[in-house]
């Protein structure tokens, strides 16, 4: 059986969010939905997450500055806003056959609402690309064991050419659907 949906999983700092990035512009055609998160920088240091939307809008994950009990490192997690702003996508309603989110990892898992969102969308008919932590438990761990779901892994050595390989792998599914 072909399998409908991609995680792409790594160590940090391998290019998972740059390739999910670059996945949904060679994609536009496909008119994709979903978000991707990039780094906030002050002073060169980082200090928190942005969330942004394929059609551009924007919100904050995580913040140093965020107080409050939850907590991934040294950064707040601000799950209201984060549950706001998947709300505002309607990405289990949107026309778009294929959803990209970056990412299921530690921080994202903090909110439910997140974990119910991907459930929904990996049982439906949707492709759904996202990037996963390499390592964790709970709905992390779950989403990797789902048989729908195809795991490839990034390296700095097959970066490069995994946009080529996955966007191809993307548009079969596309077609086929």
């Amino acid at each position: 059986m072909q399998k409908r949906h991609l995680l792409i999983t790594g160590l940090p700092g391998t290019g998972k969010t740059t390739l999910l990035v670059r996945l949904a512009r060679r994609l536009t055609y496909l008119y994709p939905a979903g978000f991707y998160t990039e780094e906030i920088r002050e002073r060169s240091l980082r200090q928190g997450f942005r969330l942004v939307s394929l059609d551009g809008r924007e919100g904050i994950l995580a913040h140093a500055g965020f107080h409050g009990k939850n907590r991934v490192g040294r950064y707040g997690v601000d799950i209201r806003g984060f549950e706001t702003f998947l709300c505002d996508l309607h990405l289990e309603t949107s026309p778009a056959s294929i959803v990209f989110i970056d990412e299921i990892g530690k921080m994202e898992c903090l909110s439910l609402r997140f974990a119910e969102l991907v459930r929904e969308l990996l049982g439906s008919r949707k492709i759904v690309v996202a990037t996963i932590a390499l390592k964790g438990c709970g709905f992390i761990a779950e989403a990797k064991g789902m048989p729908d779901c195809e795991i490839r892994e990034v390296t700095i050595a097959n970066r490069n050419k995994l946009a080529c390989e996955l966007a191809l792998w993307i548009s079969e599914r596309a077609r086929d659907a």
